[in-house]
């Protein structure tokens, strides 16, 4: 299959579907990939009503298998969990970036945690893969990392960014 086709077969997914704009955060302060991870895991388990400890600890068993920090200061923990029923998303900025244990050895400061479903795989995957397209361009985390607040910080991740210049 040439990559036209592949590009056809594949579901775009709409960022503004799994995330809202009360799930994105910016400047938060952390010090530590597991600190992180566990404010993370709290704010989606508060969502979602699931228990903080099932959230955390499938994320550091998902960390062990391999650093979801997939280079360019962007790390995209995901994991995939029985309580949750569609995607969910939660997109941070740190206020410092951290160690991630990334794969080009960079400090990670743009986070975007997915909790997904156990159930439709191939969903589950093309939402992963549309996250991670959208932060593998140089001129989106540019403008996510130059993002004066919250609100134009979400447009940027959603696509909405004709609207808004950073300063």
């Amino acid at each position: 299959m040439d990559e036209a086709s592949k590009d056809s077969v594949r579901l775009d997914v709409d960022v503004e579907q799994i995330c809202q704009i009360v799930d994105t955060v910016i400047d938060l302060s952390v010090h530590s990939k597991g600190a992180l991870l566990h404010d993370l895991a709290h704010r989606a388990a508060l969502v979602l009503k699931v228990d903080d400890d099932v959230v955390f600890s499938a994320l550091l068993k998902r960390e062990e298998l391999g650093s979801t920090g997939v280079g360019n200061g962007v790390a995209i923990p995901h994991v995939r969990l029985a309580q949750v029923k569609k995607p969910f998303a939660i997109v941070a900025r740190l206020k410092e970036p951290i160690d991630f244990d990334s794969i080009d050895g960079e400090p990670v400061d743009l986070v975007s945690l997915l909790l997904l479903s156990k159930e439709n795989e191939q969903a589950q995957l093309n939402t992963l893969a549309a996250v991670a397209r959208k932060l593998r361009s140089p001129e989106v985390l540019e403008q996510l990392r130059r993002a004066p607040n919250r609100v134009v910080f979400y447009n940027i991740m959603v696509g909405r960014t004709g609207r808004y210049r950073s300063q």
